[in-house]
C-alpha cells in the first residue's frame, strides 16, 4: 500500500468517525448540542482536523442526512422485499414500506431531522441532488409506481404519498397526532391514497 492510499485511508476512517459521533451526540441531546468544539473533544482531534474534513456543522448534517438516505432505502428496500412474498401483493409492499418509513423516522430522529428538518446544504429534486437521495426517492418509487393508479404519473404520486408519511411522521413526533393511532393512520393512508 502506498503512503497516498494509507493517508486516503485514514482521511475516510477520520470521517467516518466524525459523522458517526456527530450522529450519536444528535440523537442523545439533539443537533444544538452538536458543535465542533464538542465533536473535536470527543474524537479526541483538533478542530483544524475537523475543518480538514467539513467546513462546518452544515456540512456534517448533510453528511449525515446522506448516510440517513442510504439506510432508509435499505430499509424500505428490505421491508417492500419481505412483503413481497405475502399473498396480499401490491397492498402488502405498500404497507410495508409505510410503516418502515414511520419506522425509521421514528427510531432515528435526528438523522431524520438532517435529512428533511435542517439545512445540511443539499439539493433536492434538482439535477445536483447526491446519489443517496436519489437513490431513497426512488426506494419509495419502486413499490408505489405499481399502486399510482391510471393516468397519475408515478413519481408525482410517489411524492404525494411521500409527502403524507413525512407529515405523519413529523406530526405524530411533535405530539400533534395520538401515538396510539399511527397503525390506523398508515393503514388508511395505503387503503385511500393507493389504488391496489
Amino acid at each position: 500500500m502506498s503512503v497516498q492510499e494509507r493517508k486516503e485511508r485514514e482521511r475516510a476512517v477520520r470521517e467516518r468517525l466524525i459523522v458517526a459521533t456527530a450522529r450519536e451526540l444528535a440523537e442523545q441531546q439533539g443537533w444544538d448540542a452538536v458543535t465542533t468544539r464538542r465533536l473535536a473533544e470527543r474524537i479526541e482531534y483538533s478542530q483544524p482536523v475537523l475543518y480538514s474534513h467539513f467546513r462546518g456543522k452544515r456540512e456534517i448534517i448533510g453528511a449525515v442526512a446522506l448516510e440517513g438516505a442510504a439506510e432508509l432505502a435499505v430499509a424500505l428496500r428490505a421491508a417492500t422485499s419481505a412483503a413481497a412474498t405475502a399473498a396480499d401483493g401490491p397492498r402488502a409492499r405498500v404497507t410495508a414500506l409505510a410503516r418502515a418509513y414511520l419506522d425509521f423516522a421514528e427510531h432515528n430522529p435526528a438523522v431524520y431531522d438532517a435529512m428533511f428538518q435542517l439545512d445540511g446544504g443539499l439539493a433536492f429534486a434538482d439535477e445536483d441532488t447526491p446519489e443517496p437521495l436519489k437513490d431513497g426517492f426512488a426506494a419509495l418509487l419502486e413499490t408505489l409506481a405499481e399502486v399510482a393508479g391510471d393516468g397519475v404519473e408515478p413519481g408525482l404520486f410517489t411524492e404525494v404519498f411521500w409527502a403524507a408519511l413525512h407529515g405523519l411522521a413529523t406530526l405524530t413526533r411533535a405530539g400533534r397526532l395520538p401515538v396510539g393511532d399511527a397503525e390506523r393512520r398508515a393503514e388508511l393512508l395505503v387503503d385511500r391514497l393507493a389504488v391496489i
